[in-house]
């Protein structure tokens, strides 16, 4: 028997997980798929969706979903967390406070103001869930997709020793987009890359031994190229490689893009490419069509796609159960992973899986430059994680004054008045910090 719980079942990322897991040979029939929600309707929705797939699949599985997931995590052998804390409520706040004081985010759910405000929402609400799988299912492995990654992983990993793995898409996105940048197949394009989420470099890149650097940066001459990725193809002309989180993303991460307008309008483009306010301009809206595209789907308006995805999630239970070894990029802590990355902070390496679990590979050192970036944001991780455990505000305050974005834009006094002002808004949705 195989049991696989999801919480935070109401994420657009369950469509995509189940029917990965529903592809998966040789689980049998004696499969068990958990969904917990705090959300009745979203649950709902989730369930329906979940049960038509495997209806589809007609592989025999069975559905439990509730609202209370001590009825669900007992017996999970694999427990995927994807769990969005007041994100609606507090959209708005995370992106227009932080505007007044000059910083301008795209994303805002990683660094930055927005990416501490989610931290210190989610982090408390995260690890209430795993003192609950330590006592209902202390043999399973977490499978971590909430942002921030590096901090809700790292959060984990200090408060449990039930096996943790981070998983995001960026490594297989930006791999495969980099084929087609270099107009190469992808099963023939060789890298390897190392770092820490959302900032992973690829530190080779090569196509049938040809060194790909030279070749991209001569493409990137091409205005249309450097349009459809502008902040990172900049980047990788001036530090000498490619980052593996998208332009909107990255340019957040690091002081050079975002804190003048005219920096902004030079790299930035729309959207996704670092358009000022896009996740909080458009969140609430992709979430409402999200859940009218899943209820199409289960109603039969819309076709219902079966074709797996590029997430790691069903790899590593695919490796597990059956034991056919693969590789995946996870988030772990760096046991010596990343020579010149703190040993203390959350790396992302490719990783070896089968039966006995994820088991990460030592990948060396990053070039100093790229690891100095890292460590600046590996810091703010450890602050705003400790600030969570501590119950500490000036920890949460320290980790706002050393983001790489904010203190480009703002003076010390600026950010501690921004940051109490946050504090202001959200304090509903926050535990107190003292």
């Amino acid at each position: 028997m195989t049991k696989i719980s999801i919480v935070g079942a109401g994420s657009a990322f369950t469509q995509y997980i189940v029917v990965d897991i529903a592809n998966i040979p040789g689980l049998g029939e004696d499969v068990t798929i958990g969904l917990i929600d705090i959300d009745a309707k979203r649950l709902e929705i989730a369930k329906q969706l979940v049960e038509k797939v495997i209806s589809v699949k007609n592989n025999g599985w069975k559905v439990v979903a509730s609202l209370d997931r001590k009825e669900v995590l007992p017996g999970s052998d694999f427990v995927i967390n994807q769990i969005e804390v007041a994100g609606l409520q507090t959209v708005k706040y995370e992106y227009e406070i932080p505007l007044k004081y000059g910083v301008k985010q795209c994303i805002g759910d990683t660094l930055g103001p927005g990416g501490l405000f989610k931290t210190l929402r989610t982090v408390p609400a995260w690890l209430e869930i795993v003192r609950d799988i330590e006592r209902y299912c202390p043999q399973s492995i977490i499978l971590n997709y909430t942002n921030p990654m590096s901090a809700v992983t790292l959060a984990t990993v200090k408060s449990t020793s039930v096996p943790v793995v981070g998983l995001c898409h960026s490594i297989q996105n930006t791999s495969s987009q980099l084929a087609e940048y270099l107009g190469v197949p992808y099963e023939e394009l060789k890298w390897r890359a190392g770092g820490i989420n959302h900032m992973s470099w690829f530190v080779e890149l090569t196509h049938q031994g040809k060194d790909m650097y030279p070749v991209l940066k001569e493409k990137m001459k091409d205005p249309e190229l450097l349009k459809k990725d502008p902040v990172r193809l900049d980047a990788m002309a001036h530090l000498g490689m490619f980052v593996s989180e998208s332009s909107g993303h990255f340019s957040e991460y690091i002081p050079y893009y975002r804190k003048r307008q005219d920096l902004i309008d030079r790299h930035c483009g729309v959207g996704y490419n670092g358009g000022t306010g896009f996740y909080a301009n458009n969140w609430p809206t992709w979430r409402a069509e999200n859940d009218r595209n899943i209820m199409e789907k289960v109603s039969g308006e819309q076709e219902l796609d079966l074709t797996s995805s590029n997430e790691y999630a069903a790899v590593i239970i695919d490796a597990v159960v059956n034991n056919t070894p693969r590789v995946i990029y996870g988030n772990v802590p760096n046991t010596g992973l990343i020579d010149n990355l703190p040993s203390d902070g959350i790396v992302e390496v490719a990783c070896m899986v089968d039966r006995n679990g994820v088991h990460p590979t030592h990948f060396g050192r990053l070039p100093e430059h790229l690891a100095a970036l890292c460590k600046s944001n590996m810091s703010y991780f450890e602050l705003a994680v400790s600030a969570v455990l501590n119950k500490d505000k000036e920890m949460a305050i320290h980790a706002l004054m050393i983001d790489p974005l904010t203190a480009a834009v703002c003076s010390l006094d600026e950010i501690k008045e921004m940051f109490e002002e946050m504090y202001e808004a959200e304090k509903d949705y926050i535990p107190e910090l003292k």
